[in-house]
This record gives structure tokens, C-alpha cells and sequence, in this order.
């Protein structure tokens, strides 16, 4: 797989949303980092992974930031806003995500390779 070059700058992000139970929360959180994240991390040029705890459900978000469609295609396949579910997500999601969204990055003042002034 083709490393991603920091000096080009993220032009688009890509957000995963999923929903666990509070008490699986934790558990879910450790696997979706040593998982999920560690690929992400390798082949994207950053990624960041949100949680927001309610009483009725723990949501997930994880975003991560591509030079371009093409370099999100690498990883993602012929359609970037096809879900790529992990071993156990159907073990710890509420209902599996049936796909993600892709965002073209119009500004952003994040540091090196994920900021841009303005596209």
C-alpha cells in the first residue's frame, strides 16, 4: 500500500458513525483503537476518533483525512462510502453501519498536512 504524502494536504475526510451499548462502551473503545484506528493511522495522512456517552448509547465517530478520493479508494476500495467492518463489530454495534459519509475539506487551521486555508 502506498504511503501518503503529508506535504500534499487532506482534501477530503471520511466519517464512520457507530452506536454501543454504554455498559460495552469501553470494551468497544479499546478495540475500535488497537483495530481499526492502527490501519487508519497507517494509511491515512491523520485520524481522529470521537465518543459521545449517552444513557441510551455510547456513539462512536471516527474521521480520517485523505489527500484525495483516490487515496481514500486505496483503502476503502471502489466505493469509498462502503462500510469496511471490523472482525467484531457486530459483536459490540447496536446495528452495523451500512455506510460512510465523505466530506470534501473546504478549510480547516489543523496543523501540517491536515490544514488547508481555504480550497
Amino acid at each position: 500500500m502506498e504511503n501518503p504524502d503529508p506535504s500534499a494536504g487532506a482534501t477530503v475526510a471520511r466519517l464512520w458513525r457507530g452506536l454501543t451499548r454504554p455498559e460495552r462502551a469501553d470494551d468497544y473503545e479499546a478495540y475500535l483503537y488497537e483495530n481499526g484506528m492502527a490501519e487508519l493511522q497507517k494509511q491515512s495522512l491523520g485520524v481522529q476518533m470521537l465518543r459521545r456517552d449517552t444513557p441510551e448509547a455510547t456513539e462512536f465517530v471516527v474521521m480520517s483525512f485523505w489527500e484525495s478520493v483516490a487515496a481514500m479508494s486505496r483503502f476503502a476500495g471502489s466505493d469509498p462510502t462502503k462500510v469496511r467492518h471490523l472482525d467484531r463489530d457486530a459483536d459490540y454495534l447496536i446495528a452495523l453501519p451500512e455506510a460512510v459519509q465523505v466530506f470534501e475539506i473546504r478549510a480547516s487551521n489543523l496543523p501540517g498536512a491536515l490544514g488547508r486555508e481555504r480550497i
